[in-house]
């Protein structure tokens, strides 16, 4: 239905998504009650969604973005490549991860270019 993304429907996008959408409901409960300080605690509880969907994409419960085979794509599949860090993932590279891609240098000879001395 949708080419083979699954949409980050994932343990950690959906955790994330309801601590913030409780976060943000208390907020807006607080301010419309005229109570500052409920209003200020509602969005720490959505900077604790944040952290709180960081954390469970760093402990593989979270995908990256981009088309998956149909076994991955289930909400409670645990995502095999997060140890190693997703490559182009900005959670993963907070992390320290993310940025470790495997590149195949040449091991012959490098031939420089001959440039003729006038």
């Amino acid at each position: 239905m949708h080419g083979g993304y699954d949409l980050g429907h994932t343990v950690a996008g959906w955790a994330g998504a309801c601590l913030a959408l409780a976060g943000f409901a208390f907020s807006g409960a607080a301010m419309v009650a005229g109570w500052p300080a409920g209003f200020w605690l509602g969005l720490g509880v959505v900077a604790l969604a944040v952290l709180l969907a960081w954390a469970l994409h760093l402990a593989g419960w979270g995908k990256p973005g981009g088309p998956r085979p149909p076994v991955d794509q289930p909400w409670r599949t645990r995502d095999r490549a997060a140890a190693e860090g997703h490559p182009d993932c900005w959670g993963c590279r907070l992390a320290g991860g993310g940025h470790r891609r495997h590149v195949e240098l040449p091991l012959g000879p490098v031939r420089q270019p001959v440039t003729e001395v006038p």
